[in-house]
């Protein structure tokens, strides 16, 4: 038992799991970039001739040869850019921009993000022979940003890392299409009619419904060497299939057909069951679920140090130190990030926050915003991909080296020293500095009602934590000493509502029946505690028993549990969970906003804390909104 139900394993918050596995892998980035440059200081020529070493592929006649820098950088690295394309859909579909308002502020401020750094640079390197490598100065390194900003800033709320990928999205996305427009020296029609094409079935296969990743394959393999043919960076490949995988929670109809594949299986395990009970599980997921759990890991974890360890090596003596400290490139690239990019996220979200009258305004507090703009000035990933497309002289792509990797160190102390400074404030306004006082999503469809829910804690508690559960549920009866725990805070309501998963806990139903059955003679919580207790007796003899110990008029309880009198009432509960995305069991609801993850003590309780922080900020969001209403006169 891992703290997670089965469900909750599968069904992780958008970007919150994006966000771990980043920062995870920003160490070994971090190894690999030290690595390639101790290397190539130690014996350039070795380091050189293994990433110079000629690759070929080749079928009867045809084929293809590359250096191996060339494979990662624009073979392996199509995978990468599959997961941002895969990250942006899923932010789309199921984070805070299904609210296409709020994709407002991260699109200007991604879009100003690139073009103040790439002003500063171009200004820099004024009628210079670096001037074509503008492209280097404006992208943020989003894996890398995170994992720094997870490290620099020890208890900085999601959120603000959430922020920062939902600017830096628009980035990434913008950053590859100025690699194909720009930094392509050729284009052959041909193949790009072929690749337009390939495109085209893709998106024809997706509409037809098919779902096996075998079948997509060979047509994915053929629009990058269709691309690769054309002249157009073929990682846009990756992204433009990555923005196609449509995002979404598992419904508990897919879910109930899927464990009804298993339970046939169990029955007759015959290689024919067994296969259509491993289909029909990941057929219940969505195919952008499924394609993150397969490449997101390798992309993080190895795909990106990999790129690293090929490009960061550079031969560092005095002399050329000297030399490209003053030099255009250098300087372009740096002051491009360090200054370029938190004037511009800062600028942009205050501006938009004064023209709007804070109708457009972060999902985070100032100090959010500033630490984001900081840590936006690291540049790698993409900088590197594109300096080794800009620059062909060694001299001038080592020097666009030197400004990302520098750029790189100073973003990150200057985002230390804005949290360091956050984290002295005094606790009131160090959260407001965080979190702000923007309002939050609802996920939560159908409200808390006093009347109708069954409610423990006071009316007018700050926090209120909604589960929807199963009587039978074995993750349920782990979660319910955390739940109780929490119970002692005085300041917290908790709501429990039903949720029966009638195709893998039989007695589920009648269970939640018998429950509203003790409400109807005022014990319901009793019976719940009871319930929860006793998971593994949930027979009728049992319930009825249960019914007689809390005193209990028994033959009114078992007369509603046979004319299953409140199974309309259980019935409503399940229907509100259909359309709050609910399917599996435990799942929390912390003041309306779904929560993902653990739900051990420790993890519930800080989200009740951030909960409650932002719960007493309403009261100057209410006045904001009053102060932007326009007046009767």
């Amino acid at each position: 038992m891992s703290g997670r139900t089965a469900w909750a394993q599968g069904i992780a918050a958008p970007l919150r799991r994006f966000v771990r596995t980043e920062s995870g892998s920003a160490g070994v980035l971090v190894a690999a970039v030290v690595a390639a440059l101790v290397w190539a200081n130690l014996d350039e020529s070795s380091y050189e001739a293994v990433w110079g070493t000629e690759l070929s592929i080749r079928l009867g006649g045809a084929g293809v040869s590359y250096d191996l820098r060339t494979w990662v950088n624009s073979g392996l690295m199509t995978l990468f850019f599959l997961v941002v394309g895969l990250e942006a859909r899923r932010e789309f579909d199921l984070g805070d921009l299904r609210d296409r308002r709020r994709f407002v502020l991260p699109l200007v401020a991604g879009l100003v993000g690139m073009a103040i750094p790439v002003g500063i640079y171009l200004l820099v390197n004024l009628g210079g022979p670096g001037a074509h490598g503008w492209g280097v100065a404006m992208s943020t390194d989003t894996a890398l940003a995170l994992g720094l900003i997870a490290l620099l800033g020890r208890g900085i709320p999601d959120q603000v890392r959430i922020f920062l990928l939902t600017v830096f999205v628009v980035d990434d996305l913008v950053a590859l299409v100025v690699i194909a427009v720009v930094y392509t020296e050729r284009v052959e029609v041909l193949p790009l009619g072929v690749a337009i094409g390939l495109f085209a079935v893709l998106l024809g296969l997706r509409a037809l419904g098919v779902r096996r990743g075998l079948v997509y394959l060979p047509f994915c393999v053929a629009l990058w060497a269709a691309l690769l043919a054309s002249g157009v960076e073929p990682v846009v490949a990756g992204l433009a299939i990555g923005l196609t995988a449509t995002a979404y929670s598992p419904a508990r109809g897919a879910l109930e057909y899927a464990s009804g594949l298993f339970k046939l299986f169990r029955e007759q395990p015959t290689a024919e069951l067994a296969r259509d009970a491993t289909v029909g599980l990941a057929r219940s997921l969505s195919p952008n679920d499924r394609l993150q759990r397969i490449y997101h890991p390798w992309s993080s974890y190895l795909i990106v140090p990999l790129f690293g360890l090929a490009n960061a090596g550079i031969a560092l003596d005095a002399e050329f130190l000297a030399r490209a400290v003053t030099a255009p490139v250098t300087l372009g690239v740096f002051l491009g990030y360090v200054v370029g990019k938190p004037v511009a996220v800062v600028g942009v979200t205050w501006l938009l926050d004064r023209l709007t009258r804070g109708r457009i305004r972060p999902s985070v507090g100032w100090a959010g915003v500033l630490g984001s703009g900081t840590i936006s000035g690291i540049g790698f990933t993409l900088s590197l991909l594109i300096a080794t497309l800009a620059f062909r002289g060694d001299d001038q792509l080592a020097e666009a080296k030197i400004g990302v990797l520098a750029a790189s160190v100073v973003a990150a102390l200057l985002t230390w020293v804005v949290f360091r400074v956050t984290a002295a404030l005094p606790k009131p306004r160090r959260i407001r500095a965080l979190l702000g006082d923007v309002d939050q999503l609802v996920d939560l469809v159908l409200p808390v009602d006093q009347r109708r829910d069954h409610v423990r804690g006071p009316v007018d508690a700050s926090v209120t934590v909604v589960e929807y559960g199963d009587f039978q549920c074995p993750y349920c009866g782990q979660a319910e000493p955390a739940v109780r725990e929490l119970l002692a805070d005085v300041d917290l309501r908790y709501v429990w509502r039903h949720l029966p998963l009638t195709d893998v806990h039989p007695q589920a139903q009648l269970a939640a029946e018998a429950a509203e059955a003790a409400a109807a003679q005022g014990a319901f919580w009793e019976m719940h505690d009871l319930l929860l207790d006793h998971q593994d007796r949930l027979r009728t003899e049992d319930l009825v028993g249960y019914a007689g110990r809390l005193g209990l008029d028994q033959a009114q309880f078992q007369a509603d549990l046979m004319a299953n009198e409140h199974a309309a009432r259980v019935a409503k509960d399940v229907d509100s969970a259909d359309l709050s995305g609910v399917s599996g069991t435990p799942t929390f609801f912390i003041n309306d906003r779904r929560h993902y993850g653990a739900y051990d003590i420790e993890t519930l309780t800080r989200a009740v804390k951030v909960a409650r922080a932002r719960a007493r900020l309403e009261p100057r969001r209410d006045r904001r909104s009053r102060r932007a209403e326009p007046s009767d006169s």
